[in-house]
């Protein structure tokens, strides 16, 4: 056990990070367990303990009588120069012991700019970086989340990916590693088995071959009984899933979603096509309305909070959404604890259903249309009219509110620069709207926040051949936006470009990039996703150090007859559909949404468990 001393602790900016002892956080005694699996989060304590798959992989590891999952997350700066300084190296909060004591270290890839920080925590715990390199006494390094996608950047830091969900898979790969525990010299023959897992990737058994122009010329498993396609693993009964609801943590210091969140739905029917979310979590699998009641009631009691969030990746979605709703106000109205619904879409039924569950507690309305034209909203498959956000803007205005964030993307494939004009001018006309709204029904104080994000084309999406929009056209779109705003209510936030430009050499990139990931670590770069650490011409010397060419990754369109670096990924979704996809976006064409017919994907076919609407219930 490492002794983190008050000295060290009154120095650094939130002590609470760093001390765990939360309410409901799990204690067992490691002599009586077999496994040491430590969940390690590549970011600060409140962004980590703010991760609801955090939650859920730490109920159920501790589920287990022969495993103790601690919980581990990156020390900011101030307090890494103290343990450095010290010579105290990184701990689990619960045991306070270093990460080199415990068998397994799991990181969740949630994004790209948080790679350095695994490296970081690495070697803070004095383990060594290089998968290749890692000796038998070391603990084996694995990794899951949406980042694990395409995990061949990360292909030799990490000894095995999960990919998909991973309630029964981690059950599944720590049952084989029960065998292996005290044997020396087995680490092999234990990826080799467990690569038999589905979901199950390991690089180490995989070689790739590169044509003369960079491109993937092959892929192939070494040895013949290690699958050539990984399939994701997914949660048939996601009803009956695990929840945790007893070891729901509650930290001592405000985390950034500090509130009870409740997983309703997994999937999305939607077909936006630049959303990776959208087509690697399908299907779409529901928890019933009783289910999401008894739930939300545990919760509540157990952890005190006064605010029950409804998760899913488009919540209005959800079949039941009005009576669940309803339900949930009526029992917990009287005790104060408010009901919030974190992404809705833009039409008057979800603005008066919002407007109903506020009678507790007043919270700010986002809407996201994505694009400013309605070209561009066609080309994205987002299945939204100009009359509609401006029905659902007035509706929000006449209920009340005068706050209005609304979300954009630039760098769209197939976009101009009138196009991005149109975002301003849709503000303007929103702006318009409220004005519109008598003095007596309307609140005062009108502020409309916009925001533009950078296109990453991601893998698995319809526009992962793609290029990414170069910076200095960018530049002028972001102009092209400033200037068609014209209401002094409105205010304008952009995304840096330089991040944006590294996100996408790592989504996007090959086994290449592992290389200059390690050389840019060190020269320092860490928290890349934090402004204020992001050195963007360390990143460029290591590219070229590493003689790599970002622009190959970023900027180059791909033809559909190359090998991407995660084809050999299955998720269920054919590729022919999502060149489809990008054709009808060409073409300007809009999918509909698959509530509504299937569109064909695939996912009911590829996979036994893909009943779109299995255990949904109609309206």
């Amino acid at each position: 056990m490492n002794k983190i001393s008050d000295s060290i602790l009154c120095k650094v900016e939130k002590p609470a990070r760093y001390v765990g002892g939360e309410l409901n956080q799990i204690i067992k005694d490691t002599k009586e367990v077999d496994i040491r699996f430590a969940f390690c989060f590549p970011d600060v304590y409140e962004v980590g303990m703010s991760h609801l798959g955090t939650r859920i992989l730490y109920h159920t590891i501790n589920n287990r009588q022969d495993t103790y999952c601690e919980r581990v997350f990156a020390p900011w700066p101030d307090m890494e120069a103290e343990m450095r300084k010290n010579n105290v190296p990184l701990y689990a909060l619960e045991s306070k012991d270093s990460l080199k004591e415990f068998n397994i270290l799991g990181f969740t890839l949630q994004y790209e700019m948080s790679y350095t920080n695994i490296l970081n925590m690495l070697d803070m715990s004095g383990i060594t970086l290089r998968a290749s390199e890692r000796g038998e006494d070391e603990p084996i390094v694995m990794a899951g989340g949406p980042c694990a996608y395409n995990p061949e950047p990360l292909y030799d830091i990490v000894d095995f990916f999960e990919l998909g969900e991973g309630e029964e898979m981690m059950n599944d790969v720590l049952d084989v590693y029960k065998k292996y525990v005290g044997t020396k010299g087995k680490k092999k023959e234990f990826l080799r088995e467990i690569s038999k897992i589905r979901g199950i990737y390991v690089p180490s058994l995989y070689d790739v071959t590169y044509n003369e122009d960079g491109t993937i010329k092959e892929f192939k498993p070494k040895y013949d009984d290690v699958p050539k396609v990984v399939k994701k693993r997914i949660v048939a009964d996601f009803d009956k899933v695990e929840f945790p609801i007893e070891d729901m943590i509650v930290p001592y210091t405000e985390v950034v979603h500090d509130r009870i969140v409740l997983e309703t739905s997994r999937g999305c029917t939607n077909g936006c096509r630049f959303c990776q979310a959208g087509m690697i979590y399908r299907p779409v699998r529901e928890k019933t309305r009783e289910t999401l009641v008894e739930q939300a009631r545990g919760l509540v009691k157990s952890t005190g909070y006064q605010e029950i969030s409804l998760a899913s990746l488009s919540i209005c979605d959800y079949s039941d959404i009005k009576n669940l709703t309803q339900e949930l106000m009526e029992e917990h109205e009287k005790n104060k604890v408010g009901i919030a619904l974190p992404s809705i879409r833009i039409d008057a039924f979800s603005v008066d259903l919002i407007k109903e569950i506020q009678k507790v507690r007043k919270t700010g309305l986002t809407f996201a249309p994505e694009a400013g034209s309605q070209r561009m909203r066609d080309i994205i498959n987002k299945g939204l009219t100009e009359e509609r956000i401006l029905e659902a803007s007035r509706s929000a205005f006449e209920s009340g509110w005068s706050t209005l964030k609304l979300y954009f993307m630039i760098g769209l494939p197939y976009e101009r620069i009138e196009d991005c004009a149109g975002i301003g001018e849709l503000a303007n006309k929103i702006a318009d709207e409220y004005y519109a709204v008598p003095k007596n029904v309307r609140n005062k104080g009108l502020r409309i926040t916009v925001s533009t994000s950078i296109l990453v084309p991601k893998a698995f999406t319809p526009f992962q051949w793609a290029p990414m929009e170069r910076m200095e056209v960018v530049t002028e779109k972001i102009k092209a936006v400033k200037e068609s705003i014209k209401s002094r209510s409105i205010v304008y936030n952009y995304h840096a470009q330089k991040t944006s430009y590294m996100e996408a050499v790592f989504a996007r990139g090959d086994r290449k990039l592992c290389d200059v990931l390690i050389k840019a670590f060190e020269k320092g770069c860490k928290f890349d996703g934090w402004s204020e650490y992001f050195k963007f011409d360390a990143w460029q010397e290591a590219l070229k150090e590493c003689n790599v060419d970002g622009d190959f990754y970023t900027y180059r369109e791909r033809s559909y007859d190359e090998i991407l670096p995660w084809d050999f990924i299955d998720i269920g979704v054919n590729r022919d559909y999502l060149v489809r996809e990008n054709e009808k976006a060409k073409n300007e064409e809009l999918t509909q949404n698959c509530r509504k017919g299937c569109t064909g994907c695939g996912i009911n076919v590829n996979f036994k468990e893909g009943e779109c609407f299995k255990g949904a219930i109609s309206n």
